[in-house]
């Protein structure tokens, strides 16, 4: 079993070479899906066409039909379970960096509320909206193909306007709490982007606070108002995502993979993972049917 880690090597499985900031997909049916987890490194939205796909996202199950929407984040880990023989969806790939190159706020696409579950969102929307961005992406995809002087700067306010109507759609299926404290809220931001960055080598609070020039204290109270959660729980959520992804890579030991993760023994990795999945690591690679 071979494990997707980024986008590229997922669209090469449909030997699809793209090589582009942004891919849009034609809306044909799909037959084969990649059997492993793999790990988005674009940002990704997903409307599903026909049909009915049971997807599992982070590790939680769901099912999506016609007028379902995904949007997810780089490092939202996806795998396919099951799909019906009718099943189509239309979908986006974008590089952020491509999307906010001459905008001063990097955390643009983090303020629309587009991720309602941390780094992904999944909604049921009515036909008329689906339409609606529907629309969108096959204008996308038309101006995409004209190389002309402004083509870059088109694609870049296409893509704007479908995360703009995305986040509406999400907006009334999820209300929220738009009185936050702007700072604040744009702590929680940059917490969660060093998280995705330094995950593998820093998993210390405090070394995110002082990344973030803030005490434990202050930490702690504003990420457990933005999340429900303390900041070690945000944390430990990470650092399983990528034992997760590194667990499907047959190539890689379990010692190796908990070198990797800085635990301090292989059987210090183990614990974290059963605590917080009740199998062992290695329980769970032959549940998975993943082989060395």
């Amino acid at each position: 079993m071979v494990t997707y880690e980024n986008l590229h090597d997922t669209l090469s499985f449909y030997s699809i070479d793209c090589r582009q900031s942004y891919y849009i997909s034609s809306g044909k049916p799909i037959f084969e899906f990649p059997k492993a987890s793999f790990r988005m490194d674009y940002y990704a939205l997903c409307i599903c066409t026909a049909g009915e796909v049971t997807v599992e996202i982070d590790r939680h199950q769901y099912k999506a039909d016609a007028d379902s929407i995904l949007v997810a984040a780089p490092s939202t880990i996806v795998k396919f379970l099951k799909t019906s023989q009718d099943f189509t969806m239309k979908l986006l790939f974008f590089d952020k960096n491509f999307l906010i190159k001459n905008i001063s706020n990097p955390f643009i696409i983090e303020k629309m509320n587009l991720f309602s579950k941390g780094s992904y969102s999944i909604v049921k929307t009515t036909p008329k909206n689906s339409l609606t961005l529907q629309n969108l992406l096959t204008y996308l995809k038309k101006k995409s193909r004209k190389q002309g002087k402004f083509t870059e700067e088109i694609v870049r306010t296409i893509i704007f306007n479908l995360l703009l109507e995305t986040a509406e759609i999400i907006e009334t299926k999820h209300s929220t709490d738009c009185d936050k404290d702007e700072g604040k809220k744009d702590l929680y931001l940059k917490f969660s982007q060093l998280i995705r960055e330094n995950i593998r080598q820093y998993r210390t609070v405090q070394f995110y606070a002082d990344q973030l020039c803030v005490s434990n204290k202050y930490l702690i109270e504003i990420i457990k108002k933005a999340s429900g959660k303390t900041p070690h729980e945000v944390i430990d959520e990470a650092l399983l995502k990528e034992a997760y992804v590194m667990l499907g890579n047959p190539d890689l030991t379990i010692s190796e993979i908990a070198f990797e993760l800085q635990f301090n023994s292989t059987s210090a990795f183990g614990r974290f993972f059963k605590k917080h999945t009740s199998v062992s690591p290695s329980e769970y690679r032959i549940t998975e049917n993943i082989q060395s």
